[in-house]
């Protein structure tokens, strides 16, 4: 293999780089966001199957982000990979303010105000200690009704951007095709006028 690595990484470097990437985040960023440009289909596609699977981070369930990405972009006749690109919205860095925002506002729908039950500081203790049906009743359920109002307006946002910047990406590109195409006609009229002198 060509750019293999001289030495295997092992079990806590590949944990290491899971959690947090070699360079940084905003180049993993910038990353998805280019390849999510680049897919093909019309740019609503592509938009909205980001706008899908950044959707989907908001709601509780790891572990089927992309599963959950995927149905609704075939729903809303979105790319399945550029949902698949758009679950990078929920990532170690945006997921304690995703599920803290989630169950905020769940807790408020549902129960009309903040009901105190169970702190931030208790989160941790209580995933450990509770079985599925006794964290569905105070973490779960919240933060599932809480991430439609929370989520939606994120994803709607991120359908427009993606949208225009989808566009003009794309129109960037042709000029720049187009102006290669020009030079490389000029080069080549050249090259023969000056055969033909």
């Amino acid at each position: 293999m060509l750019f293999k690595r001289r030495k295997n990484a092992d079990f806590w470097e590949r944990l290491r780089t899971l959690l947090w990437p070699r360079r940084s985040f905003w180049r993993s960023a910038q990353y998805f966001a280019k390849r999510a440009l680049r897919l093909s289909g019309t740019p609503h596609a592509i938009a909205a199957g980001v706008a899908a699977g950044a959707f989907s981070s908001f709601t509780p369930f790891l572990g089927f982000h992309f599963l959950l990405a995927a149905a609704l972009a075939w729903i809303i006749r979105g790319n399945l990979i550029a949902s698949a690109i758009g679950t990078a919205f929920g990532n170690p860095i945006t997921f304690p303010f995703i599920w803290g925002a989630t169950l905020e506002v769940g807790r408020i729908i549902l129960y009309g105000r903040h009901t105190g039950q169970l702190g931030p500081m208790h989160i941790g203790e209580r995933l450990w200690s509770m079985h599925f049906s006794e964290l569905w009743q105070p973490l779960l359920k919240p933060m599932a009704v809480g991430a439609l109002p929370v989520g939606l307006p994120i994803a709607i946002i991120l359908y427009l951007v993606m949208r225009w910047a989808v566009v003009a990406f794309r129109a960037q590109r042709r000029k720049l095709l187009a102006e290669r195409a020009r030079r490389r006609a000029a080069a080549q009229s050249y090259g023969a006028n000056t055969a033909a002198s």
